[in-house]
């Protein structure tokens, strides 16, 4: 969804399940009220694995309000020193406990400069709070600071591009539920595999495929193929030879010996997105 400025992330998650007549849904990342952007929201078995977004990184753009007059140069300068791994606390109104922890900030740019309003484009770990960097960046410039504005731009690989604006959905059910033409609601509601696509993946036999939609693990005689190169310990997907993805899992071995293996475990199953039953089963049972 594009959230708009006002309500709050579960406001906006309860006017979708509303819209969508599900009881099943919920979001993947808060954001406050007053900020606007990408807020992804599953429903139905989409929703099993939507913590997987915390695996991607997050983009805003924003502007950070100085208190007294600075120079670009300077702020270029602070920008520099908060990219790369930072520590922060989290403020007193957040969902999690306030213990100093650390964060990564892939990069920081500036866009514009006024004097004391910057706008600004941030790349950073799930996890961070923009808020609170702007206001340790015033803090270590010694002028002091505070975040004016911010809109997400993009949630691991869920971008601006993909996301939809509340009235949008709803004219999309309408129409579908009025004409049965569900071409814009295909639009607004996104398939599964979207939300899953930064994570590296595993394509599986189709006689494979039931034995992990009942929890299986995948073992090298399923396995048909590699999406993206991972190491053991990884969160891969698993996916059909059509690119329906089936479960989230982590890798045993990494995907170079995976290919290679004749027999053994390549993946454990963690959460199941397919129903059990939607392929044949291909396995026996005793």
């Amino acid at each position: 969804m594009d959230k708009p400025a006002g309500p709050t992330s579960h406001q906006v998650s309860a006017w979708v399940k509303q819209i969508l007549r599900t009881d099943r849904g919920g979001h993947g990342g808060t954001l406050d009220p007053a900020v606007t952007g990408v807020l992804p929201v599953a429903v139905n078995n989409s929703l099993r694995v939507i913590q997987v977004l915390l695996l991607g990184p997050k983009e805003y753009v924003g502007i950070i309000h100085f208190h007294r007059d600075i120079t670009q140069r300077e702020v270029e300068m602070a920008f520099k020193e908060f990219t790369g791994e930072i520590y922060q606390t989290p403020p007193l109104r957040s969902a999690v406990k306030r213990t100093l922890r650390t964060r990564k900030i892939y990069s920081l740019k500036l866009l514009e400069f006024d004097g004391r309003n910057a706008l600004f484009r941030v790349l950073c770990e799930s996890g961070t709070y923009i808020r609170t960097l702007c206001t340790d960046i015033g803090d270590a410039m010694g002028v002091g600071a505070h975040m004016e504005a911010l809109r997400r731009t993009r949630t691991a690989n869920i971008t601006e591009e993909h996301a939809v604006k509340l009235h949008d959905l709803k004219d999309a059910y309408e129409i579908w539920q009025e004409t049965g033409e569900d071409s814009f609601l295909r639009e607004a509601v996104k398939p599964v595999e979207l939300m899953v696509s930064h994570l590296p993946g595993v394509v599986v036999k189709d006689s494979a495929v039931d034995a992990i939609c009942h929890g299986a693990p995948l073992a090298a005689p399923g396995l048909y193929d590699v999406t993206k190169d991972y190491n053991a310990g990884d969160t891969i997907v698993f996916y059909t030879k059509k690119g329906e993805a089936i479960a989230i899992g982590k890798a045993e071995i990494p995907s170079i010996k995976a290919i290679k293996r004749k027999d053994g475990i390549i993946a454990t199953t963690d959460r199941l997105i397919m129903d059990p039953g939607t392929y044949p089963p291909g396995w026996k049972k005793h």
